[in-house]
This record gives structure tokens, C-alpha cells and sequence, in this order.
């Protein structure tokens, strides 16, 4: 069975060009929505596709990017179909998995290494961003539950005698917190 897949990211794009050329190229079934690539809703329209599809079924899309925003998505989803046997035809000819072809290996092959390719990429751009905000003096983390000025004067109220859940309570924090900050005031002298 050929089974149809539609996508157009904004309810303003119209999805009747993919819909019509999909009808065209002898689909029984047309799974379709309005979604953008990144959306829940996209993830459950895939899912229904993915769940839909037998072995010997070919899925058919318009254009590859129609399965998701990311290269790692459409490979995932690629990997899916043919977990259960089916198969990927684009109608721009871009891959058909029905064919087992030296070429059409190679196109998957190719999408894996370019999915990988753009993750690798996204790490190397998150790092150095991370990297150069650091340089700035952009502090990463939680906030601590207390300045240096408050754990100084807690400090103080414990030395004095004042017991560690009395002072938690004074400070708006938990005991374990005070028992960090009496350790690492232990550490630097």
C-alpha cells in the first residue's frame, strides 16, 4: 500500500498542492496536518504514520523535509518506517528506499552522515557560545541560596552558639545548605 505523509508548517500554508500530488502518485491513504517540524503535534502525526505502516507499504512524501525540521528527525523517522518493513519514496526523487539500488543505499548513508554532521555542529556552536558568555562573566547554574555576605553573618550567628536549624530558619534556607556553607568555610582556612 502507498501511504501518503503531508505537512505544511503554519495553518496559513495550504496543504492542497502536497495533498493533490500525493493523490496523483496512487496513495490510498494520506496522513496529514498543520504543524510546524518541531511540535508536539508533528511527533504524533509521525507516530500515527509510523504506527499505520506494515511491511511491503511504501510511504510517500512530496520532499524529504516534509518528515521533520531536523536531519536527525527525518532519519529517525526513516529508521521507524523500515523498522516495520516499509519504505521511503520523495516525489521530487530526492531517495526511494523501495529500490534497493547502490544509490539509494548511499543516499541513506548520506542523510545519517549529514544528521550526525548538523548535531556536531550544534554542539560546537552551543559550546562556544558557553564558552565566550564564561568570558564575560556570565555565571552558569542555580543561583546559590545565599550571598557570601549572608553566609558570613550565618557563619557567625553558628560560632556564636545559635543552633544550625535556628539559623536555617533565620536565613530562609535548608540545614543541609548550612552544613555546605560550615564546610566550605572549614576548606579555605
Amino acid at each position: 500500500m502507498w501511504i501518503g505523509y503531508a505537512r505544511v508548517s503554519t495553518k496559513e500554508q495550504d496543504l492542497d498542492n502536497q495533498l493533490e500530488a500525493l493523490k496523483q502518485a496512487g496513495c490510498q491513504r494520506v496522513i496529514h496536518g498543520k504543524q510546524s517540524g518541531s511540535s508536539k503535534e508533528n511527533d504524533a502525526k509521525l507516530a500515527e504514520l509510523v504506527e499505520y505502516v506494515r511491511e511491503g507499504d511504501i510511504v510517500v512524501v512530496t520532499k524529504l523535509d516534509r518528515l521533520g525540521r531536523s536531519l536527525k528527525m527525518i532519519l529517525q523517522t526513516l529508521e521507524d518506517i523500515h523498522e516495520k518493513g516499509a519504505m521511503l519514496k520523495t516525489l521530487d526523487g530526492s531517495i526511494d528506499t523501495s529500490q534497493e539500488t547502490p544509490f539509494s543505499k548511499a543516499m541513506v548513508s548520506l542523510i545519517g552522515t549529514f544528521a550526525e554532521l548538523e548535531r556536531n555542529l550544534i554542539v560546537s556552536r552551543t559550546t562556544e557560545g558557553r564558552d565566550a558568555a564564561k568570558r564575560k562573566g556570565v555565571k552558569f547554574g542555580r543561583k546559590p541560596s545565599m550571598s557570601e555576605d549572608e553566609q558570613r553573618r550565618a557563619l557567625a550567628k553558628l560560632e556564636a552558639g545559635q543552633s544550625v536549624r535556628a539559623t536555617a530558619i533565620e536565613f530562609g534556607v535548608t540545614r543541609q545548605t548550612l552544613y555546605r556553607v560550615k564546610e566550605k568555610a572549614g576548606k579555605k582556612s
